[in-house]
């Protein structure tokens, strides 16, 4: 059960396991451009599923990009509902050129496709996953708690960093 801010949330579609192959999903990017992350394969990958505009979502951002600094072999793309501007601001504050932010909030592709949106609030919930260089499902993570961080040590684990 997924809940946010201690109510019980209903998540629309099908969520995701491991071992399958992470879908193709398009999302826009801070340039208003659509994207579509899963095209580039030969890395691995984390996905995270934060707000930048909440203080944990921020937080967990920042957490992901200390954990890249020094490394290259793993791509880390957060999708959100925010709005490209937002992530633009998150970006220039943080001075971030390691993850690539992207916004969900024009098709809501990666939403309908992994199963992260809240019926009750049309925002993500918080998640994680972390696929292999084919693009296979080695972690993922539904946040039992919106307001709580992911599992920092399984996801590094997954993607080969722990």
């Amino acid at each position: 059960m997924i809940t946010f801010l201690g109510n019980p949330v209903t998540l629309e579609g099908e969520t995701l396991s491991v071992g399958v192959v992470m879908p193709d999903f398009t999302v826009v990017n801070t340039d208003l451009e659509e994207v579509k992350p899963m095209e580039s394969k030969g890395k691995k990958i984390i996905l995270s599923v934060p707000s930048v505009d909440t203080g944990v979502c921020s937080l967990e951002l920042g957490k992901f990009l200390n954990f890249m600094k020094d490394q290259d072999e793993v791509e880390v793309v957060s999708v959100s509902e925010d709005l490209p501007f937002a992530l633009a601001r998150w970006n220039q504050e943080h001075d971030n050129a390691k993850i690539l932010t992207t916004s969900d909030f024009k098709l809501d592709d990666f939403a309908k496709k992994t199963g992260t949106r809240m019926e009750e609030n049309g925002l993500l919930c918080r998640a994680a996953f972390v696929t292999d260089e084919d693009g296979v499902l080695k972690y993922v993570e539904y946040v039992d708690e919106v307001s709580h961080e992911p599992n920092y040590d399984e996801v590094l684990k997954a993607a080969g960093l722990k």
